[in-house]
Parts: structure tokens; C-alpha cells; sequence
């Protein structure tokens, strides 16, 4: 039997709280992800991502957003350098029945799906690939504007993934609404009650108008229009509202800083309000996309 994987975390109470990272992919491939299906579909939409697109997907994780371009006839590659249990379940999806995705078959249409979709784990430079045509959209659609620090993170990605992309390539960051507008707010807000309030970097903040305008700006990218699109996060039960959010890290910095009983105990409560009468839990929110274009 494999081994179960963990993360350990360090905390004042030196404990060594230790996540099963396989656990937490399926949270987020079953659970979390398809909450920003809009977001993907509103995008692909208005650029008519179809044949002829080569997409390039920062932070791809289990690959919901390029299984859909992939849908639509486009040839997709995602890279991702955090999340190597997200990046095996994005194999699994997307390369089925080839190697690459835990298959064996050697069919004309397995090497014909291997020769469109690339999964590649590191940074976006080793996503180059000279034989290809050059990227004409490269999206980054794990929202930014919720965690202190995200915006330089995604900075130091385009920096390395813009290269990649053709003159004039379409350039998609996302961002969370304002505040006013996420019911999801309320929720986050627990990280950072509970995170090291001497750590910065990893909790949250409210997200500013002007996010994603000022990445783009420090990554010589050329505003070129935006929107925004409800995406609300539904959920069967509290319990897997719980694991979704969990599912994004977006509370490993309270995880390290208390335990996880706690966080889970004060996520729940936090969930309470946007509980309904069957017991579902319903959280409206809103998130903003720009476009930019590559010089």
C-alpha cells in the first residue's frame, strides 16, 4: 500500500499538524474547484477559446479549466509547481488511457490527446517547448486579492510565462470581488483571526479594486478589458463546505499557527449563517477578471 502523504506544519503549541495531501486534491478536484466554472466559461466565451487556441494554465492544478478549452478543440498546457497531487489527478483527467495519465492503451486517439494537452509540474518556464507554436492565452485563474503577498507570487509567474506567449497572446488574471459582494468574506476572514498575527504573508486582506491592474502593470502587460462573474459556492452539507474551503490552503497559515480542530471547529461557525433550512450551504459571491495583452 503507498505510504499516505503529509504536510507538516510547525506552531507555538509545537505541534506538528499533518495533512493527508492526497485528501486534500480530491477535496479540491470533487469539491472546490467547479465553484469558478462560471469564471472559466464567461473567459473562454468572450475570447472564443475553440481550435487554433494553445492555452497555457498557471497554477493548473487538477485541470478543470483546461479540460474545459480542451472541450472547446483547444490545445492546452498547464503547469503548477505547488500541487503535485492536484497536478496527478490533472493527468488523470485530462490524458486518460495514455501513459502520462496511469493508462496503457497506445491508441491513435491517446497519442492524438498526449500531442494536444501537456502537464507539466514546476515553473512556467518548463513549459517551453520550441516545437510548439507560441502560447496565444495564458490564463491564471486562482483568484488573487484574499491573501497578503498573493499578488507578488502571480507577478513572479507572468514574469516567466508571458515569454512563452505570442505578441498580442490574451493574458487572463482573476481576482475576488469586493468584499461587499463575496458572502465568502465572513468565512476567510476566520484565517486570518487565527493565523500568527506576526506572519503577513499568508493571511487574508480584502481584495482592492485595482488588484489586478497593478500586477499586470508590473508584468508589462496592456489592459485590454474585464468583467465580472458571479460564482457562488454551494455546498452538500457543512462538512463538505469544511474540506472544500480547506481544500484551497487558504487556512494553512491558521492550521500552523493553532491546530486543525480549532480552525475546523471556527470555520464552522463561521458557516453557520449561510446554512439553509435543508442543510446546504449557499454563499453568493463575486469575482472580476481582466484581460491583458502580451507586448
Amino acid at each position: 500500500m503507498t505510504p499516505t502523504l503529509v504536510r507538516q506544519h510547525s506552531s507555538h503549541a509545537g505541534t506538528t499538524p499533518r495533512v493527508d495531501l492526497r485528501a486534500r486534491a480530491r477535496d479540491w478536484s470533487e469539491i472546490q474547484e467547479r465553484m469558478l466554472v462560471p469564471l472559466y466559461e464567461a473567459v473562454y466565451e468572450r475570447l472564443d477559446v475553440g481550435g487554433g487556441t494553445r492555452v497555457l494554465g498557471l497554477g493548473c492544478g487538477s485541470g478543470l479549466a483546461l479540460l474545459m478549452a480542451a472541450s472547446r478543440g483547444a490545445a492546452v498546457t498547464g503547469v503548477d509547481s505547488r500541487f503535485p497531487e492536484r497536478l496527478d489527478l490533472a493527468r488523470r483527467r485530462l490524458l486518460p488511457g495514455t501513459p502520462e495519465g496511469h493508462g496503457t492503451a497506445d491508441t491513435q486517439d491517446a497519442r492524438a490527446r498526449a500531442d494536444a494537452v501537456r502537464v507539466v509540474e514546476g515553473a512556467p518556464r518548463d513549459a517551453a517547448d520550441p516545437s510548439k507554436p507560441a502560447f496565444t492565452l495564458v490564463t491564471a485563474f486562482e483568484p488573487i486579492g484574499c491573501l497578503a503577498g498573493d499578488s507578488d507570487g502571480l507577478a513572479e509567474l507572468l514574469a516567466q510565462a508571458t515569454p512563452l506567449a505570442g505578441r498580442g497572446a490574451a493574458v487572463v488574471l482573476a481576482g475576488w470581488g469586493p468584499p461587499e459582494r463575496c458572502a465568502t468574506t465572513s468565512v476567510l476572514r476566520v484565517a486570518t483571526k487565527l493565523a500568527d498575527p506576526l506572519r503577513s504573508a499568508g493571511s487574508w486582506r480584502p481584495a482592492l479594486r485595482d488588484d489586478l491592474e497593478e500586477v499586470a502593470q508590473r508584468a508589462g502587460l496592456r489592459p485590454d478589458g474585464s468583467g465580472r462573474v458571479a460564482c457562488p459556492f454551494g455546498y452538500a452539507d457543512a462538512d463538505s463546505a469544511v474540506r472544500g474551503l480547506l481544500s484551497t490552503g487558504l487556512f494553512d497559515a491558521a492550521i500552523a499557527a493553532t491546530d486543525q480542530e480549532q480552525v475546523d471547529k471556527e470555520l464552522a461557525e463561521a458557516l453557520h449563517p449561510h446554512r439553509r433550512p435543508d442543510g446546504t450551504v449557499w454563499m453568493p459571491n463575486v469575482f472580476r477578471y481582466l484581460i491583458a495583452r502580451t507586448p
